[in-house]
């Protein structure tokens, strides 16, 4: 997201083998839908939601959680899910509140959310798992980390931020945002979406980010912006003792570079990766280095 700038405005994708597809039932799954490349599925967990979801790889392989960011979906990672090598299990969420995941439960605090990514991590009997979130997923991924942390295999915090509370731009963003009513004015997302973009990105592909957007109701906007808002993990980063990866677009305009020093210095176990002349959604203006350097830590893992 880019509140600051708010205002002021492929390669193909792999087909999933037959066999795979055949093979795509899981505990715990409620439904599939086609969904291009991928198999939408749906899963009701015990905290009361059903998120959707898709997935590529080896269900026996190492579990990478991706959480997309505010008003995104699964959908954030469409382009860049079918890039990671088969023998990883991917997987990407719509969080509560987005995409076509429940809408109804609560979305004002981010316990909830990593509550959800714990029961589903039980559910699909995955361990422990690496988690990666982009913006607000950066800090459902921190709030996972510290709630379970035998489930937490390692981290990756993408164009993040360990506080808000003091970020002039996420205070005016909310302002606006909490004058939203359903339903949501398509221009007021089509701003905010390609607010987020430094590089160029395919115009179709950003069409269909503004329409997960629009699937996002007035109150889950508000409620997930004072979340933000009031985000503060700065006391608590040192008790996260996983293997934590930080990247960061140095053009990211939400997200200030004093934030990842701070993500860096306050972890004890980090490494910070820039992305020049990148903005905040990094993995749609260079996926295939955000994969790369995903799989990279990942083998570090070993």
């Amino acid at each position: 997201m880019n509140p600051k700038a708010f205002s002021l405005a492929t390669t193909s994708l792999a087909i999933f083998a037959l066999t795979i597809v055949a093979l795509s039932i899981f505990t715990g799954a409620r439904s599939s839908t086609s969904r291009g490349k991928f198999v939408e599925k749906a899963i009701t967990l015990p905290t009361g939601v059903t998120l959707s979801y898709v997935e590529h790889g080896n269900t026996n392989g190492i579990p990478i959680i991706l959480l997309h960011g505010f008003t995104d979906s699964w959908r954030s990672y469409e382009y860049v899910l079918a890039k990671f090598p088969d023998y990883l299990h991917v997987i990407a969420i719509s969080q509560r509140g987005h995409g076509n995941s429940t809408k109804t439960e609560r979305t004002d605090n981010a316990k909830y959310f990593a509550d959800d990514v714990a029961a589903f991590i039980h559910e699909k009997n995955l361990g422990a798992s690496i988690i990666v979130g982009h913006s607000f997923g950066g800090i459902v991924t921190q709030q996972f980390a510290l709630n379970y942390p035998q489930l937490t295999r390692a981290i990756a915090i993408v164009g993040s931020d360990v506080c808000f509370y003091d970020n002039e731009g996420i205070s005016e963003f909310v302002e606006e945002i909490n004058k939203l009513n359903d339903p949501i004015d398509r221009k007021f997302a089509e701003e905010f979406q390609q607010s987020t973009i430094v590089k160029p990105v395919d115009s179709t592909i950003v069409n269909e980010f503004i329409n997960e957007s629009m699937k996002v109701p007035a109150h889950v906007w508000k409620s997930v912006g004072e979340v933000i808002l009031s985000t503060n993990y700065t006391n608590d980063l040192q008790k996260i003792e996983v293997p934590a990866l930080i990247l960061w677009g140095d053009k990211d305009a939400i997200c200030p570079r004093d934030g990842q020093v701070q993500l860096h210095n306050g972890l004890n176990n980090s490494k910070l990766v820039i992305y020049h002349d990148t903005g905040h959604a990094l993995h749609w203006e260079d996926g295939d280095r955000f994969v790369r350097d995903i799989i990279a830590f990942t083998v570090t893992l070993k």
